[in-house]
């Protein structure tokens, strides 16, 4: 008799959750907040990226090779450090004002969605796209000769979407409530 309710209670639950559209299943609210933590960092890693690039703050881009003094965001690391098959096809990119900006908007966008929780499926496909990426831009991996962070992040950032982690300390019912994303839920 206990394992018909709690399998009652259990596809009742999903059920409910399934009809509001939370597309939370299973794990809590403990998941919930992990979730949205990680959808916090990686969205923090990517914005930092784009701060440091443009004004140059020292971390990974010095002052005088910022993109506000003139610097390129995507020359050095394209032309220095790609490695592997895809390298010449980096090389030849590298510093193309099309590229940085490209880059650098992704860097921007990315970043700004996963801290607010909005457009997370936009944000994952284009952050797993970048990070797909990089990730060819340095083959093989130095540590394993398939498998990187790069890689890791990439279905990470499938999963936030996946689970709405928007939701959780974000802006994301908000977002999914707007009359263009119930139109176009791939904005969701």
């Amino acid at each position: 008799m206990t394992a018909t309710i709690e399998r009652t209670t259990a596809t009742t639950n999903t059920g409910r959750d399934a009809a509001r559209g939370t597309g939370h299943v299973g794990g809590g609210r403990a998941a919930r907040y992990v979730f949205a933590a990680v959808r916090i960092a990686l969205g923090w890693t990517f914005l930092w990226a784009f701060l440091d690039k443009t004004f140059g703050l020292g971390f990974g881009t010095e002052a005088k090779d910022a993109w506000i003094n003139g610097g390129s965001p995507t020359r050095g690391f394209l032309t220095f450090g790609a490695t592997g098959p895809f390298q010449g096809l980096y090389q030849d990119i590298a510093g193309a004002a099309w590229a940085d900006w490209l880059f650098m908007a992704g860097l921007a966008g990315i970043g700004v969605a996963l801290l607010l929780g909005i457009g997370m499926r936009v944000a994952a496909v284009a952050g797993a796209l970048l990070y797909v990426l990089m990730w060819t831009a340095v083959l093989p991996p130095e540590n394993n000769p398939i498998m990187d962070e790069h890689l890791i992040n990439a279905a990470v950032l499938a999963g936030l979407a996946l689970v709405n982690a928007g939701d959780t300390l974000g802006l994301g019912r908000a977002w999914a409530a707007l009359p263009l994303v119930r139109r176009l839920p791939w904005l969701r």
